[in-house]
């Protein structure tokens, strides 16, 4: 299934996916400027493997450091410890709860799955020793490697994949993570009460255990496989049918089989992670791993002295020229998997006219924003999905170009009229928005003012809080809140949950029975080219219905000093995912 970071990026970095537990396609939660998702169907990955720069090409690629000969002492000194920088995670460092990207980070370095992720977006084993479907698609037959351990010494069996799926389907599980999607047989039972056991879930030994599912998708396979390995010992010691509570106590004291070990974790200030001497693929070659905490305002200072090696920028003309000038930095260009989106909160009664919300998309120059803050390196986007998706499709969408007649007449038309004072109302109710937004945010500093201005002019106020990222997350998973800006990192399948109705990632509140029914339609066709007729229709159905305000897709950037070697980021494949073969440079 998916993690739809989870990822928000409120600017958040929105896993539409499921879990990366469970994953299937969807996004995560982070901030403006870091994403990610799941799979999709056999072969279906395009290679997004990003290519050399050349002359004249500075949207994308990847540049070379000039001289690194300028490296910092600082950094120089430093020959066993790799350093990232990263907004704070907020320690839910669980596999089965995590929902921003930067939990995601620390759960990729810390546990492993089936399968992991490959540079275009197809995967590859990982645990896995082989992974069988039957002909009619209904079994599913995982053989595990032999000989992995968890970081506490003990083994790694299928009992653990077999626990981590109970969970799931506990009726007091709260994580965004869908498990009926996968409709394991006997799974509804289970979560309703009505057996002990669920019967699809047959172990066969310690290393081969047999899924049966009641119906197929073309995204069952990659939805069971991406779900990650947690010992039963440890997590399911106090465990109890319809009592999860406990996990949260075990959210920052995690014990995985993955790459790193968690040595240390400081809120709001670092990660501290120390090599995996008895990973089953090798031991990374650097024995430290810090996530360190960077704001908008540091990062590129702490790039700069040293203090960082890695952390992902704000793509602009003006930080692209900085890292670039350092001489010692690589610097990884790509297009985001992903996208930036103003959050509506669907209960609120003024959001629930669709001629209001397409009002506040022509009525909002969103052009405008996109040049401000990115430059070259962004453009507008009509549709939740990446443009450098296999589903991505612009027949029969409305651009929404800035048009603020067009935003006036629909406002009039869906009975929100001006008053005395310039403010429209409706029903005795001043058309004002709360709009929570993310403190010492360059998307946000450059969003507001135009924001405020282009609804200003449409008769509608609109007050911003300033708040930090969590604090917004927060504000989400309580339904408290107006309007807020975030974005997605989408998983390499269209599949997701962010906007279906009741969906686990629908945090907004919308639905649209046509849209669940085209989505369904994707999720159950294996034809790539029939799958593409229904996401094709999803997206029309979204792009009218304007369930969020989507802004902007824009180009990642990752800074990387030229010491560290091996580091591979793509659109799909997040640098976390085989950091045991990173090397430092001596």
């Amino acid at each position: 299934m998916k993690k739809k970071m989870s990822l928000l990026l409120v600017i958040m970095l929105m896993t539409v996916t499921f879990l990366a537990a469970c994953s299937g396609g969807g996004q995560t939660a982070e901030q403006p400027s870091q994403g990610e998702q799941t799979e999709q169907t056999e072969g279906n990955g395009e290679n997004t493997e990003t290519p050399p720069a050349e002359e004249g090409v500075e949207s994308e690629g990847y540049f070379e450091a000039q001289d690194p000969s300028k490296n910092p002492q600082t950094a120089l000194s430093r020959t066993d410890t790799l350093i990232v920088g990263m907004t704070a995670p907020k320690g839910v460092f669980n596999p089965l709860y995590w929902q921003t990207a930067y939990d995601r980070y620390v759960v990729d370095t810390l546990f492993d799955a089936w399968t992991v992720l490959n540079d275009d977006g197809t995967y590859s084993n990982r645990l896995a020793e082989s992974i069988e479907v039957s002909e009619d698609k209904l079994k599913y037959t995982f053989k595990l490697k032999k000989g992995v351990t968890y970081s506490d010494g003990s083994p790694v069996t299928v009992k653990d994949f077999a626990f981590a799926l109970k969970v799931l389907h506990d009726p007091s599980y709260d994580g965004q993570s869908d498990i009926f999607t996968t409709h394991i047989v006997g799974g509804q039972d289970y979560h309703d009460g009505k057996a002990d056991e669920i019967s699809g879930i047959n172990i066969i030994d310690d290393h081969t255990i047999e899924i049966t599912v009641t119906e197929a998708t073309a995204m069952t396979k990659d939805d069971l496989a991406t779900i990650r390995f947690m010992p039963e010992s440890y997590y399911g010691k106090d465990y109890k049918f319809g009592e999860l509570g406990y996990m949260t106590e075990l959210h920052d004291k995690p014990i995985g089989s993955g790459q790193y070990i968690l040595k240390d974790f400081k809120p709001g200030q670092e990660v501290v992670m120390e090599a995996n001497p008895n990973y089953f693929l090798g031991a990374p070659k650097i024995k430290n791993l810090i996530y360190k905490t960077t704001t908008e305002e540091t990062r590129l200072a702490m790039l700069q002295s040293g203090e960082v090696d890695v952390d992902m920028i704000s793509v602009n003309e003006d930080s692209v020229a900085e890292v670039m000038g350092m001489g010692f930095m690589d610097l990884n260009l790509f297009r985001t998997n992903g996208y930036g989106y103003v959050a509506m909160n669907h209960e609120s009664p003024k959001f629930q006219d669709k001629k209001v919300r397409q009002a506040l998309m022509y009525g909002l120059n969103r052009s405008e924003i996109v040049e401000i803050i990115y430059g070259p390196y962004a453009n507008v986007l009509n549709i939740p999905q990446s443009n450098l998706s296999w589903s991505y499709s612009d027949e029969g969408i409305e651009p929404y170009e800035f048009d603020q007649e067009k935003a006036k007449q629909l406002l009039d038309e869906a009975g929100w009229v001006v008053g005395a004072d310039g403010i429209r109302e409706k029903d005795g109710v001043k058309f004002e928005i709360d709009f929570s937004a993310t403190a010492d945010n360059p998307v946000i500093d450059a969003m507001i003012p135009i924001m405020t201005k282009n609804y200003q002019d449409l008769g509608i106020t609109v007050k911003a809080e300033m708040l930090d990222f969590n604090a917004i997350m927060d504000k989400k998973d309580r339904g408290d809140f107006e309007m807020f800006f975030a974005a997605w990192g989408l998983t390499p399948d269209p599949d997701s949950t962010v906007y279906k109705t009741d969906g686990q990632q629908n945090d907004l509140g919308y639905s649209n029975p046509e849209y669940d029914a085209a989505m369904q339609e994707g999720l159950k066709a294996f034809d790539l080219e029939e799958r593409k007729v229904a996401y094709a229709k999803s997206y029309q159905i979204l792009n009218e219905d304007v369930p969020a305000l989507l802004i902007y897709q824009r180009r990642d950037g990752w800074a990387i000093n030229s010491r560290i070697k091996g580091l591979d980021i793509t659109p799909y494949k997040n640098f976390t995912l085989e950091l045991y073969k990173v090397e430092i440079e001596q």
